[in-house]
C-alpha cells in the first residue's frame, strides 16, 4: 500500500530535517526533489543544455557532494522556471511518490503540482531572516567564505523568483498544515509533523 506525505517550503526552512525525520519514523521512503533541479543546475553550469540534463538524469546523479554550494542552488532555481525541465523530471518524482511502503517528498510544489492526491501535505515555512541566518552557519560550517547579508540578499531573490514563476510556483496547498519553525526546536518541529501526519493517517 502507498501512502504520500508532500512536504513543501522555502529554502531553509527546515523542510529537508523534516521530511527526513518523518521518513525514518513511519519506515518511508525519502525524496528530497531539490535534488533534482541541483543535479540539472550543476550539469548546467559544465555548459550542459538544461532540457538535456534533465531528461538523462538517474539517481546517481542525487549522490554528488557538490550539490550543496550557493552556486548550484542558484543555478537549481534558475532551471527550475523551465517548463520542460520541471515536465521533465515530473515523471520521476510521481513514480517514486507512489512506491509500495510509503514514501516523503519534499520540495516546492509537491502538494500543489507533483502529488496533489498525496494523503498528507505539510507546509513548512520560517521568516526570510532566520533561514538566512541558518543557510550562513550551515555555509560557514563547510569553510565557505560568505556574509549574512548576501546569504540574506539571495534567500530574498530566490524566494522571489520560487513564488512569480509561471510554472508551479511556490504556495502552500489549501490542504496542507502550515508548521512555522523560526521558533521552533527540531525535535518541536518534528513532532508537529509526525503528529499532523498521524491525524491524516487516522482520517483527521
Amino acid at each position: 500500500m502507498s501512502f504520500t506525505i508532500a512536504i513543501d517550503g522555502p529554502a531553509a526552512a527546515g523542510k529537508g530535517t523534516i521530511s527526513k525525520a518523518v521518513a525514518a519514523h513511519f519506515g518511508f521512503g525519502h525524496l528530497d526533489t531539490g535534488l533534482l533541479y541541483r543535479a540539472v543546475g550543476a550539469k548546467t553550469l559544465d555548459g550542459t543544455d538544461p532540457i538535456e540534463a534533465a531528461r538523462a538524469l538517474v539517481a546517481e546523479d542525487l549522490e554528488n557532494d557538490a550539490l550543496r554550494t550557493p552556486e548550484v542552488a542558484q543555478a537549481a532555481s534558475k532551471v527550475a522556471v523551465i517548463p520542460d525541465v520541471r515536465a521533465a523530471l515530473v515523471d520521476f518524482q510521481r513514480a517514486f511518490a507512489r512506491r509500495a511502503g510509503g514514501a516523503v517528498l519534499d520540495g516546492r510544489d509537491i502538494g500543489t503540482v507533483i502529488c496533489p492526491e498525496a494523503e498528507a501535505k505539510l507546509f513548512v515555512t520560517a521568516s526570510a531572516e532566520v533561514r538566512a541566518e541558518r543557510r550562513f552557519l550551515e555555509l560557514e560550517a563547510k569553510g565557505l567564505e560568505v556574509s549574512r547579508e548576501q546569504v540574506l540578499a539571495d534567500v530574498i531573490e530566490r524566494d522571489q523568483r520560487d513564488r512569480e514563476r509561471a510554472e508551479a510556483p511556490l504556495v502552500a496547498a489549501e490542504d496542507a498544515v502550515e508548521i512555522d519553525t523560526s521558533n521552533l526546536s527540531i525535535e518541536a518541529a518534528v513532532a508537529q509533523a509526525v503528529a499532523a501526519v498521524e491525524a491524516r493517517k487516522q482520517g483527521g
